[in-house]
């Protein structure tokens, strides 16, 4: 799958993040491993001037202009491609994502090639949950579930960063804060409510870190998230169509209604958003 490159022009390094210091202001699922085996593509390179309105991050926005610039200045703007594996478990941690749009999961995987899925990252926040304690290889798989494109950051930057810049080190923090209340929340969720209701809370939560009603997802994919075969993820959307709230297509799920969605939905929707604007306020724009 191609990954496309954009580079930001200025040159990328230490200098660039040594800046004076400011004072600061997801579903349990089982299922089988069908991509085989991934190799990183040759980056396609493009000039930053198509991008005019570069980042679109909730994080790397929160953080001050300077900073940010400083940041980017050793990032890369990437597309990242449907079923696109971004890092793998046990193999070395070398990049740092922050999408502006798609959705990412971070999936644990077994020897007999079952996948779980832990939680979702959109452009509510980042990859950086391993990075932030210094590890240097990933325990997670991070894979693309909708089609975006992320600003990439080396980690060796984004250690810099950490180590350098005492905003951005807390901004990181209160994001892995947030992160661990998703995982936390969402595995309760998974022994405590029918599958229509967690059915409703993942559209819902994908809806917030994609901001769009309609989805680029298939059945298939919301059986394998969900851990359950497809005629059984089939019953659940028929009782959501049923009652107005979505349309499916040909790959793709559309939310029609998101009050009544919510209200099909089990109290762990809003009490993981409520949990997630805590450490990060500016997460939701409404």
């Amino acid at each position: 799958m191609a990954m496309a490159v954009y580079r930001n022009g200025a040159s990328a390094l230490p200098e660039a993040l040594t800046v004076p210091e400011h004072s600061g202001h997801g579903g349990v699922s089982a299922a089988r491993a069908s991509r085989g085996s991934w190799r990183r593509p040759a980056p396609e390179r493009l000039p930053m001037s198509v991008f005019p309105e570069w980042p679109r991050n909730r994080l790397l926005l929160a953080l001050p202009p300077r900073i940010r610039s400083d940041l980017l200045a050793s990032a890369e703007r990437v597309s990242c491609e449907r079923h696109q594996v971004l890092a793998d478990a046990d193999q070395p941690l070398e990049h740092v994502y922050f999408p502006d749009s798609g959705v990412i999961s971070v999936v644990a995987v077994y020897p007999d090639g079952t996948m779980i899925e832990m939680a979702t990252i959109g452009r509510e926040g980042g990859t950086g949950f391993q990075a932030v304690f210094g590890a240097k290889m990933s325990s997670a798989r991070l894979l693309v579930q909708l089609p975006g494109t992320a600003a990439r950051i080396p980690r060796r930057v984004f250690a810099q960063a950490m180590d350098d810049i005492p905003i951005f080190r807390s901004l990181m923090y209160a994001h892995v804060h947030a992160f661990l209340e998703q995982v936390m929340i969402s595995t309760g969720c998974n022994g405590a409510h029918n599958l229509t209701q967690r059915l409703a809370r993942w559209l819902l939560m994908m809806r917030d870190r994609h901001d769009d009603d309609t989805l680029l997802i298939t059945q298939d994919l919301l059986a394998e998230m969900l851990g359950v075969q497809r005629p059984t993820i089939t019953n659940a959307i028929h009782a959501l169509r049923r009652g107005g709230m979505i349309e499916c297509g040909r790959r793709r799920v559309r939310i029609l209604d998101r009050e009544a969605l919510i209200g099909a939905s089990c109290e762990c929707y809003l009490l993981t958003r409520a949990r997630i604007a805590q450490h990060l306020p500016k997460t939701y724009p409404n």
